[in-house]
């Protein structure tokens, strides 16, 4: 990766590089060593421990068919989870609560509503019968306490609830888009936490955090409407 300017908050850099022609910026939170995820990214997703997160902007119409080889190639070495998405990633979100951090990055050209009739695309792609943008809205969340397997399950739902509900409240027609991708980070040490839902301590903070920040990026994403 060539980068170049380089912006840094809460931990979470921003650089950009040029690629198919266009300026396209990648976010990257390095961990270090202890700590453990679960992801549905295609790079590095499932549970296991891992050492960064990286968010990657890609062209809107993006092709290849390698997206895993892709992410790698801009990637630091070891292990980490690698995400993708045609959304601005310069528009990321931050926020926190009682030491729970969330970093989203929100595209909302193509929302979608989970339970869809089988076959019906979605309104703005029924003209042209083509797949959904790469990957629109994308959270990482940080939590600085140890959990079990089952509660790292939790913590996934937790998010998930937590953005339809910033969606619902800002009024888009969805619960999220085709393609979004999610990613908690644990301690590996420690004890573990053995829920993660929405009314548990953690889980309370989680969902407040990903709703605060979801919500900024659904209303930044109305007010520029365009990605």
């Amino acid at each position: 990766m060539m980068p170049g300017r380089c912006e840094e908050a809460g931990g979470v850099r921003l650089t950009f590089r040029e690629e198919e022609g266009e300026r396209l910026g990648t976010l990257l939170w390095e961990f270090g060593p202890g700590w453990r995820m679960i992801s549905s990214a295609v790079l590095g997703g499932g549970v296991g421990p891992r050492a960064w997160v990286l968010n990657a902007q890609v062209v809107a119409g993006y092709s290849r068919m390698d997206p895993a080889g892709h992410l790698a190639s801009l990637a630091p070495p070891g292990e980490g989870v690698g995400m993708m998405t045609a959304a601005s990633v310069s528009r990321r979100v931050l926020a926190s609560d009682g030491g729970v951090r969330v970093v989203a990055t929100v595209g909302l050209r193509v929302p979608t509503w989970a339970a869809a009739p089988e076959g019906a695309p979605d309104p703005e792609l029924a003209p042209m019968l083509a797949p959904p943008p790469v990957g629109t809205i994308n959270i990482v969340a940080a939590l600085p306490v140890a959990m079990t397997d089952a509660a790292l399950v939790n913590a996934v739902m937790t998010m998930t609830e937590a953005k339809t509900q910033a969606l619902v409240e800002t009024g888009f027609e969805g619960t999220g888009t085709a393609s979004d991708a999610v990613c908690v980070a644990v301690r590996q040490e420690g004890p573990e936490e053995l829920f993660a839902g929405p009314r548990s301590t953690w889980g309370a903070r989680l969902a407040r955090a990903v709703h605060q920040a979801v919500r900024e990026g659904a209303e930044a994403w109305r007010a520029n409407d365009t990605e």
